[in-house]
């Protein structure tokens, strides 16, 4: 099991299918007024992530403050990919970050600088989060 996948599990979400959701079916009805099919297309629209996938939204802040308040250690999870994976349990060694760094196409100039890797890893595992359903605030993987 890949480590991405364990953070996901941590947080109680499961990753986003490879293919699109199915959309329920617009009917083809030539009566509908422009009004209906505007809001048809809104719902359709309300009902995708970011990404095109219908996906469940969870409290990631919500749990990660929750288990950082239950921490007897001081965690930057906000900041930092070791204390983020401390926070879940994870293996947080350089071994597993170089890892989870090839698992998630870090660039290859970056992976040889552990604190580039390290910034480049907790933006990228933030901005994979809300990708699966995470409420990300932006500021953590912008």
């Amino acid at each position: 099991m890949s480590l991405f996948t364990k953070i996901l599990e941590k947080l109680g979400m499961k990753p986003a299918e490879d293919k699109p959701a199915a959309t329920p079916s617009k009917p083809k009805v030539a009566t509908l007024s422009k009004a209906t099919k505007d809001a048809m297309a809104k719902l359709d629209t309300a009902q995708k992530s970011p990404i095109g996938r219908a996906v469940p939204m969870v409290d990631v802040v919500g749990k990660l403050e929750g288990m950082a308040a239950r921490s007897k250690e001081k965690l930057n999870w906000r900041e930092s990919i070791v204390d983020l994976l401390k926070l879940l349990n994870l293996d947080s060694s350089l071994e597993a970050r170089k890892e989870l760094a090839v698992e998630l196409g870090c660039p290859a100039d970056k992976m040889s600088d552990s604190a580039r890797m390290n910034v480049w890893l907790h933006k990228t595992v933030m901005q994979k989060l809300a990708a699966n359903g995470g409420n990300i605030p932006r500021e953590l993987w912008d």
